[in-house]
């Protein structure tokens, strides 16, 4: 597999190429500098500097089987993970220069999804008691007591916070297949914003609070599998003025994070090709 790290500039509608590579990589991030992207592979951590385009790895302790819920903090200095051990996934801190994680998930599996502008809260997807459902967590980014959001109505999943931290924007399939929902920060009311035939996932608010990025995949994909045709998609808050902007084989791995540049004129995304066989 051939993964290609690009950014769509929204003025220009232009595609730029960042970083093409052997092998699976994942989930970019946009650091608040707006100079350094954050990917993850092979279960590692990497930063991608802009002006230089190359992987350089991220020290992350004991921590070696990180999956693609991983993000940066409002100001930059913390980076959260999600890494695998004997209980499943389960969420850390750690510096953004790197260093040994810090558990702040209480139980697993648990994968990270949100960061809230303020810093304080992170928004995250759970399966507790044994149950197969994933729902939408919150959890103070000190660790503490969880706090469950949806009440197992379906397959929740890929929390993340509006601008100004009131909402918060995930996919559900409690009605059929899965679509884009929204809801207060505290879970209340939860509504969808709009039905079609497609399966929407990962919708990510943009910093400015004018647009919607999310995934669209092909009518009856279970799940959110890899290497599909697949779209990403552009609306307005409330779920109008969709339009599709950009069409390429993906899925698991594209846009699972929160991916805008800081100051919103672009996102970044990974697409995928085969390799040689």
């Amino acid at each position: 597999m051939k993964s290609f790290l690009e950014i769509y500039t929204l003025a220009s509608q232009s595609v730029q190429l960042v970083l093409k590579t052997d092998g699976v990589i994942e989930a970019p991030n946009w650091d608040p500098s707006g100079q350094t992207l954050l990917i993850n592979g092979k279960g590692k951590l990497y930063r991608v500097p802009l002006d230089t385009r190359q992987m350089v790895p991220v020290d992350t302790g004991f921590a070696q089987s990180l999956n693609n819920d991983h993000g940066i903090s409002p100001d930059g200095r913390q980076i959260v993970i999600s890494n695998h051990r004997d209980r499943g996934s389960e969420m850390f801190l750690l510096p953004a220069t790197g260093g040994e994680p810090r558990l702040i998930s209480p139980d697993a599996p648990s994968w990270w999804h949100g960061w809230s502008p303020d810093g304080q809260t992170l928004a995250y997807v759970a399966a507790r008691g044994g149950r197969r459902v994933i729902d939408v967590y919150t959890i103070g980014v000190n660790g503490g007591a969880e706090t469950r959001l949806t009440q197992g109505e379906g397959h929740c999943d890929g929390p993340d916070y509006s601008a100004d931290g009131s909402q918060i924007y995930y996919n559900c399939d409690r009605d059929g297949h899965a679509q884009i929902w929204v809801m207060g920060a505290d879970g209340s009311n939860q509504r969808k914003l709009f039905a079609d035939d497609q399966v929407n996932w990962f919708p990510h608010p943009s910093p400015d609070g004018a647009h919607l990025l999310y995934l669209a995949y092909p009518p009856g994909t279970t799940g959110h599998p890899a290497n599909l045709p697949v779209a990403l998609c552009l609306a307005h808050l409330d779920g109008t003025n969709r339009r599709r902007i950009l069409e390429f084989t993906g899925g698991q791995g594209s846009i699972n994070v929160p991916c805008w540049a800081p100051d919103s004129s672009a996102f970044a995304y990974v697409r995928y090709e085969p390799g040689p066989t």
